[in-house]
């Protein structure tokens, strides 16, 4: 048997106080779909780094082979050279270009002479490439004007121009509808058949098995196992990847149900001059959780967005939390300190400062129950006691960082995840609004999720779950309201949750409302 086209022979990579690589090896053969599996933080973001060349050689100990031969790659054009590209989760387009610059961007063909680039090839020969794989693109559209599903297409057609030979794609799916990604798996197939081999990381196992040829697991920094995607199962996937079998992805809650905490009233918002919120109404109760989903465009996110006073203007209805008005121009600032706080989707933007250190973002949404109360009227911050709490949720939610000190940013997505929560649950809420809390990260850290939603119900507190996983909506809900083009689908009881349901619901032919 020949030399794989790419393999990693005992990895070593160090960091301050951590030890990302532990001896991983790798490889891969052409032609074959090579998938990665681990939870945030065991080493696949730092192995496909040392694999394209950004950790450079001599920062690392171990060998990266090449057709069998060990290479030393100083830079990722070292990488690029040897037929390595990589698509990150954090796509590296120019949204103000057209396709076919991006697609040349930095390889640029130059007329007779060098000095200046020759436009009419750039556009042809990015139409054929396009033509090529089928995607029916128009290289002169702006790269901003297309959806993301095509600008990760157009991110594949652009490393595919570099005679690219090794594909790594870094969570491809994570913003992409179930459209999309069925678009993007069939171009993946066609890679394979052309002898592209690829390397695939992503924490949805469904893909994981529609797609790969072999399963790689990392945990902790080390190369568990490597299994043959026909001959395992999710179930054995999960267990390497998490050290323990996990019987019951979703835990059961031991609470009861209270008193109505949350209750909205026919509740109307628009954007502009337009409604994006239509007489929504429903109640949440102590130690309940309500479960919310809808299409993409549904209003889930504004819904949560208006409740915290941070989206549109309240056209008609009313918000009471514990039975007192949340006004029409009621601030996030307000809400939080009566009980009211969200987890955003979107951590990086909202929900962090990546360059400033776990304690620091801990304690900003309960920077005003920190004030010394000897100072208070100077605004001067009790630091021993931000200190003793940040270390006492840093604990509990067993983030996985050298210390407090450490950036936020420097953290794998499930633990930054960790801190947005734990930023939320110092504020000591009545309300939790969870938007999406486990997009992009693994399944391990998705239990851990969920279990810190039990303890918030078990502890009395009331959960709104906004998520697009029906599995996770009625694994974790006790009730479920469907959004259909900004009004409600139907409210369901566990009873009455099943998968039609929910998304006849959803796409607004059904509504069946169970207020118990």
């Amino acid at each position: 048997m020949s030399a794989p086209l790419l393999a990693a022979d005992h990895l070593i990579k160090r960091f301050p106080g951590v030890i990302a690589l532990n001896g991983v090896s790798f490889d891969l053969r052409a032609g074959e779909m090579h998938a990665l599996c681990g939870e945030n933080g065991a080493g696949k973001s730092t192995l496909i780094k040392t694999l394209s060349g950004i950790h450079p050689a001599g920062s690392y100990e171990g060998d990266i082979l090449v057709e069998g031969q060990a290479v030393s790659f100083q830079n990722s054009k070292d990488a690029e050279k040897h037929g390595i590209g990589v698509i990150y989760q954090e796509l590296a387009l120019v949204p103000e270009m057209t396709v076919a610059e991006n697609i040349f961007l930095g390889n640029e063909p130059r007329r007779r002479g060098g000095v200046f680039i020759d436009w009419e090839k750039i556009s042809r020969e990015s139409k054929e490439l396009l033509d090529r794989f089928g995607l029916s693109i128009d290289p002169a559209a702006k790269v901003n004007d297309l959806g993301i599903g095509h600008q990760q297409l157009v991110e594949i057609a652009k490393a595919m121009s570099k005679h690219t030979r090794v594909l790594i794609l870094d969570e491809p799916t994570a913003a992409l509808t179930e459209q999309e990604v069925g678009v993007l798996l069939d171009m993946l197939r066609d890679l394979k058949k052309r002898g592209i081999a690829l390397v695939y990381i992503s924490h949805k196992l469904d893909e994981v098995f529609a797609i790969a040829d072999r399963i790689t697991v990392l945990r902790d920094g080390r190369s568990i196992t490597t299994l043959e995607a026909a001959q395992t199962t999710k179930s054995e996937v999960i267990r390497h990847m998490v050290g323990r079998p996990l019987e019951d992805l979703f835990p059961r809650r031991s609470g009861k149900i209270g008193k109505v905490i949350l209750s909205v009233k026919d509740l109307t918002v628009a954007e502009g001059s337009k409604n994006r919120l239509e007489q929504i109404s429903f109640e949440v109760r102590a130690g309940e959780v309500l479960g919310i989903g809808g299409l993409m465009g549904a209003g889930r996110s504004e819904l949560l967005l208006h409740l915290i006073g941070a989206y549109g203007q309240r056209g008609a209805g009313e918000v009471l939390l514990e039975d007192q008005a949340l006004g029409p121009k009621h601030s996030p600032t307000e809400s939080i300190q009566r009980g009211l706080v969200l987890v955003s989707e979107d951590r990086k933007r909202y929900g962090l400062i990546l360059d400033q250190e776990i304690g620091f973002n801990m304690a900003l949404s309960s920077l005003w129950d920190l004030v010394h109360s000897m100072f208070g009227s100077l605004g001067l911050i009790d630091a021993s006691k931000e200190s003793g709490r940040n270390q006492e949720y840093f604990q509990a939610l067993r983030v996985k960082a050298p210390g407090l000190n450490t950036p936020v940013g420097t953290l794998s997505g499930g633990n930054q995840q960790k801190v947005v929560l734990a930023k939320a649950m110092m504020t000591r809420p009545k309300v939790v609004l969870l938007d999406e809390p486990t997009r992009g990260i693994d399944v391990g850290a998705k239990l851990e999720v969920y279990e810190l939603v039990n303890k918030l119900t078990d502890a009395g507190q009331a959960v709104l779950l906004v998520s697009s996983e029906l599995p996770e909506l009625m694994g974790m809900s006790d009730r479920i309201l469907m959004l259909a083009e900004g009004r409600v689908g139907g409210l369901f009881g566990k009873a009455e949750a099943t998968q039609e349901n929910l998304l006849a619901a959803a796409m607004g032919t059904e509504h069946t409302a169970n207020l118990n």
